[in-house]
């Protein structure tokens, strides 16, 4: 989760998340690159005297810089493009979990049980338990097994939210009748915290997600326990 001062992102714990900081690194250096460049050129034109009588009517020029920035949108668009596919690519989920919003709170049901289903509040502030996160906890958590793929199946019943949980690299907006799908690996345990997106309304603040990232074998014996 976050810290304070905290200037970067998340520690990624899957690998979507993984492949979405190094693109973001890759687009960072480009745009510094380019800005330098700018930067450089302007303080150039600034501070010197000197000029070129041909530059205004130079074909090589012109040449250019029409083909480095087409050159420079193909090394943006191509890593990019692999990691949609990556995200909206997945095959024979270990686990499916339907997340339902509400105003305002999240309800969930796992699909491949028979009756494995709940509802997720904030704990209030004056409830929290020493440790626990204010605005960030919640009276029932998500329990998944780590390292198998998880298929998320994100919906409302009411109005627009959205279910986000940022090391995961997970962000699908939950619509009414309309059925969004994401795909969840995590590949370490942990809990891992999340908010709605999405203004819903005056508590829009206040339903938080949390994910607890466990062993199989111990989410085996939870899913026994909460039928």
């Amino acid at each position: 989760m976050p810290y304070p001062m905290q200037l970067g992102f998340q520690d990624a714990t899957s690998p979507i998340m993984e492949e979405l900081m190094y693109f973001h690194d890759h687009t960072l250096m480009i745009v510094f690159l380019i800005s330098s460049l700018v930067l450089y050129v302007l303080f150039l034109m600034l501070t010197t005297k000197l000029t070129h009588t041909s530059t205004m009517d130079a074909q090589e020029v012109e040449t250019i810089w029409t083909i480095m920035p087409a050159i420079i949108l193909v090394l943006i668009a191509l890593p990019s493009l692999r990691i949609l596919y990556m995200m909206d690519e997945i095959f024979n989920p270990y686990l499916t979990v339907k997340a339902m919003g509400h105003q305002w709170y999240w309800s969930y049901e796992y699909t491949d049980y028979e009756d494995l289903s709940f509802d997720s509040y904030m704990v209030p502030t004056q409830e929290l338990a020493p440790g626990q996160l204010r605005l960030l906890e919640v009276d029932n958590r998500v329990v998944l097994p780590m390292e198998l793929p998880i298929r998320v199946l994100i919906s409302s019943e009411d109005v627009l939210h959205a279910w986000a949980v940022p090391s995961l690299g997970l962000k699908a907006d939950a619509i009414p009748g309309r059925l969004n799908q994401a795909t969840l690996t995590s590949t370490r345990p942990g809990v891992y915290f999340g908010q709605c997106s999405e203004i819903c309304g005056s508590n829009h603040s206040f339903m938080p997600i949390v994910l607890e990232m466990s062993t199989l074998k111990y989410f085996e014996s939870w899913s026994h326990m909460m039928q």
